[in-house]
């Protein structure tokens, strides 16, 4: 089975300031293809998680990638976003789907566990999200994953599958390899030495290099 080229799953810093990180999303997005990008507001009041997503939504949006909002299918719903990542301590995949409908995305954290991924994926999940591979400043994870499961996820199923920990320009290339459909990566971007815009347009450099 031929998969499709591996594409980039934005995922915003921890905490920013909007003006600011607005503009620096819009560079970064103008740096090459974005699949999707997902805010990330771990600790964020509803109101202001809400606030800021109509201040991205539009951004990401105009740059032709989705807008996915991390954890809470019923702010998701209420702004309106393109979909919702949720992990497996958060609200389970049946109740964000009953919120978001059938039209719009939902994706599911699945570590490092080939059965959490086919109960998502058989449930009906968009994609499924496998990791850390790399440690990570992000979040400490508390569940680490080889490429190898990349590799068998290619062979035996259809359901899309994100990488994500600590995913860099640098070290990409073995997830690629194993068959990510997207990587997942937030600082990679943000605290890139050339910038989001450069680091960007890198992971597209790598991806159409290791296309077909």
């Amino acid at each position: 089975m031929t998969r499709e080229r591996c594409r980039l799953y934005l995922i915003t810093p921890p905490t920013f300031e909007l003006a600011a990180f607005s503009l620096a999303l819009a560079d970064a997005l103008a740096g090459g293809d974005v699949a999707c990008v997902q805010l990330r507001l771990k600790d964020a009041a509803d109101d202001e998680v809400l606030r800021i997503g109509r201040a991205l939504m539009p951004i990401v949006q105009a740059a032709d990638a989705a807008f996915i909002l991390n954890d809470r299918p019923d702010l998701a719903a209420k702004l309106n976003a393109d979909g919702v990542h949720v992990g497996q301590d958060d609200v389970s995949y049946a109740e964000a789907r009953r919120l978001l409908g059938k039209e719009r995305i939902v994706g599911v954290t699945c570590h490092n566990s080939r059965h959490l991924a086919m109960e998502a994926a058989e449930a009906g999940a968009d994609y499924v999200a496998f990791g850390a591979f790399y440690p990570t400043g992000t979040k400490e994870p508390k569940h680490w994953a080889e490429p190898e499961i990349l590799e068998i996820w290619a062979e035996i199923a259809e359901t899309p599958c994100v990488a994500i920990g600590g995913i860099t320009v640098e070290n990409a290339e073995p997830l690629v390899r194993a068959g990510a459909d997207f990587l997942a990566v937030s600082a990679g971007v943000w605290t890139h030495p050339a910038g989001p815009r450069a680091a960007v347009a890198a992971f597209n450099a790598v991806f159409d290099r290791l296309a077909g």
